[in-house]
């Protein structure tokens, strides 16, 4: 497998975890985001992504496929195709439910907070780079709030975000607490989430996934 990524992408660092939960190797092919104008916008990777975006992975072993996308859409094509361990375990109302949790970091957390929309606010609206960073923390701080009131009620939490094994929640969870706690987010609202956190990180395929142990880690 190749994986085209760049170290410091939470969407990338979700789709490492889980292919190291599942031990299944791959090679990864660098996009540096900000190198040039950004490597993601050369000719050459349109080609692989039209959307200009990390990550995108490509099987070898499976003939045909042509490049994934979107890092939630790839990682529940390695669900399918290598099943072992699940990160979509327990009935329908179980996976549902590690889905929203996913999707609340996914689609309520990150866009907001994605490279391209933070370099709009500076060069549209002229920001400081402190009120970036203001905006940045905010939504991390309120998404990330709400998911913590979801995952502290729920019966279904155990040592990671659903039980005692990593699900594709967990996948989602760390790479933004680890943006979270770069960008010196107050996470005293967050007690539940923090724990899971460690957790984590206590796991070699979460260790192996972090952005400084990557080859293009700067």
């Amino acid at each position: 497998m190749k994986l085209y990524s760049y170290f410091r992408s939470s969407a990338v660092y979700r789709v490492r975890i889980a292919l190291n939960l599942k031990a299944l190797p791959y090679e990864t092919v660098p996009v540096h985001l900000l190198k040039d104008g950004g490597e993601q916008l050369s000719e050459a990777y349109r080609e692989i992504n039209p959307q200009a975006l990390v990550p995108a992975l490509v099987d070898e072993s499976n003939a045909g496929t042509e490049a994934l996308t979107q890092s939630l859409a790839i990682i529940e094509y390695l669900e399918e195709v290598y099943p072992q361990p699940a990160l979509l375990p327990g009935d329908a109302a179980c996976r549902a439910y590690i889905r929203s949790l996913a999707l609340a970091i996914a689609c309520d957390i990150h866009p907001l907070n994605n490279l391209r929309v933070l370099r709009h606010l500076k060069r549209e609206f002229g920001v400081s780079d402190d009120q970036k960073d203001d905006w940045y923390r905010h939504w991390c701080q309120t998404g990330l709030e709400q998911v913590e009131k979801i995952v502290s009620r729920n019966a279904r939490t155990g040592r990671f975000c659903v039980g005692d094994e990593p699900t594709l929640a967990d996948c989602f969870l760390v790479p933004q607490m680890f943006n979270a706690r770069r960008m010196n987010c107050d996470l005293a609202k967050l007690p539940t989430l923090s724990r899971i956190y460690d957790e984590c990180l206590r796991l070699a395929a979460f260790q192996a996934a972090a952005p400084d142990r990557q080859p293009d880690a700067e």
